[in-house]
């Protein structure tokens, strides 16, 4: 077995997911390469939802009985864990949301229905960038479209890096909001968070960071960040689906409007008229994702255990053999920064002319699990012109034979195409 440096004991840490164990096609071992999509999870998070279910399900907050005391405690207490997990100052500024989706979009919503200073109207301008995933592009074009204001983005160099040369030109005086990716979910590019907070910080316009990528592989801080918002996702990080989370600073939540409507957001309610509860309740109409908040808090449990430290090391190590065994692939183009410097856990290519879902599939039969397709990114594609790409992305479980099983992989695939 390859041993690399920084490699963490992936042999213990496999033991905790089960669905690594499976054999797929009849007598494949499962090689799972899709993380970027969605993670495994530990059994630690699995007995956390199903203890919930059989020990606490209750309504949270309007219960006086002890399942529903029981069931906010937990809920509540997921805050408190998520809140230690990215060093926010308070936990009330942490909103919890269905996915990364829900929280950008809430953040596009509050700004559109904002009074000033915050209100995003025909007088000003938005900033995204290039690389981003459909998830922070979307929600600005649907409030460009609705309030008139300019869309701006920045553009990719030849080498998958955000172009920042016309940093002064893309944020101006009338910019009001710049949201962007930390790691592209595409590319795997780390992006410079300081040069563009600093730059956004000179007009006074607001900062939304989409860290989908970035929570489940590196330590996260949202102090240091000094940004005004901090979404990401429960999924990708050991967690459960149907759980997310935003992060924003006190001072704005309390100045913000409410995106959603309903019981446990309000305060008082007339027919008349309403007032609305205190972040981050305000933002959490409804039931909410109860039993995934635990998960949620349990994979941070999991996770935090281990050490987000020693996770960004072994992972790094896991993408520079990555990095060096693909360039061994005749044919094949990384799509991206072409080192494991400065890059995430995930590297998408192509291989000669083969479209990518041909190779998808021809992976999958050998058990190899990867992405394939635009991958929420379109426009990436459309700036380097490919159709495509293959998407492998690694965790904390992945392992050096994985990337050995892949390369053989792909040799397969040359060999089943010509």
């Amino acid at each position: 077995m390859t041993q690399l440096p920084g490699l963490l004991d992936t042999e213990a840490i496999r033991k905790d997911f089960p669905i690594l164990d499976r054999v797929v096609h009849d007598d494949r071992k499962l090689v799972y390469l899709d993380n970027a999509a969605t993670s495994q999870k530990p059994r630690q998070v699995l007995d956390a939802l199903n203890e919930y279910y059989e020990r606490y399900n209750a309504n949270v907050h309007r219960g006086v009985h002890v399942l529903a005391e029981e069931a906010t405690a937990l809920y509540e207490g997921a805050r408190d864990k998520v809140a230690e997990f990215i060093n926010a100052p308070s936990r009330d500024e942490v909103i919890f949301t269905k996915n990364a989706s829900e929280s950008l979009n809430l953040v596009a919503n509050m700004l559109g229905w904002a009074d000033e200073p915050y209100r995003v109207d025909a007088e000003t301008e938005i900033v995204i960038t290039e690389m981003e995933h459909h998830s922070n592009i979307v929600p600005w074009q649907l409030l460009s479209q609705r309030t008139g204001a300019k869309l701006k983005w920045f553009g990719l160099t030849d080498d998958g890096r955000l172009d920042l040369s016309n940093i002064d030109e893309i944020i101006t005086e009338k910019t009001k909001i710049v949201s962007f990716v930390l790691v592209s979910n595409i590319l795997g590019t780390i992006n410079p968070v300081e040069a563009i907070v600093r730059r956004a910080q000179e007009v006074g316009a607001l900062v939304c960071i989409d860290a989908s990528q970035a929570a489940p592989h590196m330590p996260m801080d949202v102090q240091a960040l000094q940004a005004d918002f901090v979404a990401f996702t429960g999924h990708k990080m050991c967690g459960p689906t149907g759980i997310g989370v935003l992060w924003g600073r006190q001072e704005l939540l309390e100045d913000l409007p409410p995106f959603l409507g309903g019981g446990e957001m309000i305060e008082t309610v007339s027919m008349h008229s309403s007032t609305y509860a205190p972040a981050p309740h305000k933002f959490e109409a409804g039931t909410p994702p109860i039993a995934q908040a635990v998960g949620l808090g349990a994979a941070i449990d999991y996770l935090s255990a281990i050490g987000m430290d020693k996770i960004l090391a072994h992972e790094h190590a896991v993408t520079e053999y990555a990095v060096k065994r693909l360039g061994e692939v005749p044919g094949l183009r990384i799509i991206g920064p072409a080192t494991a410097e400065e890059r995430g856990a995930a590297i998408s290519f192509t291989l000669g002319d083969i479209h990518p879902h041909d190779v998808g599939q021809v992976l999958d039969e050998q058990g190899i699990a990867v992405r394939v397709g635009h991958h929420c990114a379109r426009p990436v594609c459309l700036r380097y012109g490919i159709p495509a790409t293959t998407r492998a992305s690694f965790y904390l479980y992945s392992t050096p034979a994985e990337i050995d099983a892949l390369v053989e992989g792909l040799e397969h695939v040359r060999n089943f195409f010509g």
